[in-house]
Order: structure tokens, then sequence, then C-alpha cells
């Protein structure tokens, strides 16, 4: 049977806790190392639902992308939701673990599943490299099987990600081709001028600000470059499909070791938006 250590080992033997960046909170959250371990539930976010879901399955362990504590804190008492989420997790005898910018940046990471996710294919290489390893990186870049217009390479990323209450933005001519596509899981307006320089068609991202992306797209029409059409999705969808493929290695690896163990990726949606509506609808 498996511990926790078990599984916290194979876990950092993918996705290296020193990859991080100095700002994130990544590692086990809470739990008992020689604890056993057979049923993993995989989440991108460490919410009541998922842990409500991880009771009635009967997990050990949760594994979430984001952090529950991302800035730290004094005090787990039961008068916040973090604090009751802690005591809800150890009152069942689960652990979590969370594998946040350290997974971004693995080779293969949350990037390289959203690129497959939305149908892109051949040799995925990093958006941004890191510097000790150019495997390893922000975002991916990949290209579609061939030349398709934006309108329909739109639908294709709809089909491949989970459905959200606010769906995908666009910006870019509909009819235009596209072939070179970069990707970049949750929030990346900070790529799209490494995305401008990598001469791809589409940056296909999450929580692209207003102003930003004005002016990227400004750039290009007034005769600054054909910048990449940008197309805008729901921070949780461009994660989600990183779960499976974490789930799976986990498991092979596990077993490679003579160790098995159960995992299952959580679909309950935790997007923050519910629902979009315009306002004469609401009243």
């Amino acid at each position: 049977m498996s511990t926790l250590a078990d599984v916290v080992r194979e876990l950092e033997s993918r996705y290296d806790p020193r990859w991080a960046e100095s700002w994130d909170a990544v590692g086990l959250v809470c739990g008992d190392p020689s604890q056993p371990v057979t049923k993993i539930l995989f989440a991108v976010d460490p919410v009541a639902a998922v842990a409500d879901e991880a009771i009635s399955w009967g997990a050990d362990l949760i594994v979430t992308h984001h952090p529950l504590y991302l800035r730290g804190t004094t005090s787990v008492a039961a008068t916040t939701f973090k604090g009751r989420l802690v005591h809800t997790l150890i009152k069942n005898d689960i652990a979590l673990y969370t594998a946040h910018t350290n997974a971004d940046v693995a080779d293969p990471g949350v990037s390289d599943a959203l690129a497959r996710a939305v149908g892109l294919t051949g040799p995925l290489v990093p958006l941004s490299p890191s510097a000790d390893d150019p495997r390893r990186g922000l975002g991916r870049v990949g290209s579609l099987p061939s030349p398709t217009p934006l309108r329909d390479f739109v639908r294709r990323a709809a089909a491949g990600l989970p459905g959200t209450a606010g769906g995908l933005r666009v910006a870019g001519d509909l009819d235009r081709e596209v072939l070179r596509i970069a990707v970049s899981g949750g929030a990346g307006d900070s790529l799209l001028g490494t995305a401008r320089a990598a001469g791809v068609d589409v940056f296909l991202t999450a929580d692209l600000r207003h102003h930003p992306a004005s002016e990227f797209v400004e750039a290009a029409a007034g005769g600054d470059g054909d910048g990449p059409a940008l197309i805008d999705a729901a921070h949780w969808a461009t994660e989600w499909p990183w779960l499976a493929e974490a789930a799976r290695l986990l498991a092979s690896g596990l077993a490679s070791g003579g160790i098995n163990v159960e995992t299952r990726v959580s679909e309950t949606v935790t997007d923050a938006w519910i629902t979009t509506a315009k306002c004469e609808e609401l009243t």
C-alpha cells in the first residue's frame, strides 16, 4: 500500500518544487506523510465543493493546481472558508497537495495538456523557455494539422475545453487562416509580447485584461505588424485539461514501482462565474 510520502515523492519527481515561482506556495498543505493513500482526487481549486466530492468518493488525497494559502496565514481557525476547509480535510483524513507554477513550467505541464485539448499537433515547445532547461517554461507553441480559418479553430477550442459561463472571447478576423498557435494555461497577458515576437497566428490564454488586450490589437491594426489573434478562455478551463495528464503520470509512475492507486479527475466546475446575462434579463 502506498503512503502519502510515496505519492508526494512521485509528484515532486514530475513537478519539482524548485521550479515554482518565489511567491508561490506549493507542496503538502495538510496530511501525515505516513498515512495510507489509495484514492487520489485531482482538481483545479481547493474549495468546499471539491472537498465534498473527495469525502463522497472516499479519497485519501486531493491534488490541486491552485494553492489554498498563497499568501500564508497565522491561523487555520474554522472562522474562514479556508480554515473550515482545512478542518474538514483533517477530520476526514484527507491530505491536500498543491502543484502550481512548478506544474506550469514542467515538461509535460499545464500548457502541454491545454495544447492537446485544443487540437495542436507536432512537437510542442515552450513559448517562454526556462533559462536552465529549454524544454521547460511557460506556455507552448504548436501547430494545427493544416491551415484553418480562425472561426473553425475557435470552434475546435470550444469543443476541446470544458464549458464555462463565459465561454471564449475572440479578437481577430474570423476568416483569417491560422496554423501556428501559442497557448498558456491560466493568466497569460504577461506573455502577449512574447507571443507576438514568436510570430504565431493565435494566442489562446485566460484572464486577458482590457487595456493590454486592446493595445495589443490596436498595435497590430495600426501597422506595427500582423499580430496574433487572441482567444481568452476561462482560467479554470485552461488548466483543467492538465488534471487527467497529471493523474495518468502519477499512477503510471507509482505502478512502475509496484504501487497501485486509483485516481479521479474532478468534473466540478469551480470557475467563479456562474452565468452570463443581459441586464434586462436580470430585472
